[in-house]
């Protein structure tokens, strides 16, 4: 029986690998960090990003949302957030754990 190499499977992706993908600039990529909470990838200690595949799931659903079904950079928002929630409950939650950061760093001041 051959001996058959593993295959291996690519786990963070640079900015530039993601920008490629997308046939995007990264710095399309960086300012649809900043608009959109939900997509917040893992930086190492030069503060280069690393992207997973569900960030770029996300990037993709952004992509699709603004380039092919038009919408504004705030109805994208909406459309993920109401999207990633599956219920008015889950919403709340996330409210909640919203104010109670906001009222921590309000402590700190």
């Amino acid at each position: 029986m051959p001996y058959k190499e593993k295959e291996i499977i690519k786990k963070y992706f640079s900015i530039g690998e993601v920008a490629n993908k997308l046939n995007v600039n990264t710095s399309q990529i960086r300012f649809w960090e900043k608009e959109f909470e939900i997509l917040n990838p893992k930086k190492n200690k030069s503060g280069s990003r690393k992207y997973t595949a569900k960030d770029i799931e996300i990037i993709e659903k952004i992509y699709r949302l603004l380039k092919d079904d038009k919408f504004t950079i705030d109805g994208a928002r909406k459309e993920i957030i109401k999207k990633n929630y599956k219920s008015e409950t889950d919403i709340i939650i996330h409210l909640r754990k919203i104010k109670e950061k906001l009222i921590s760093l309000k402590e700190k001041l």
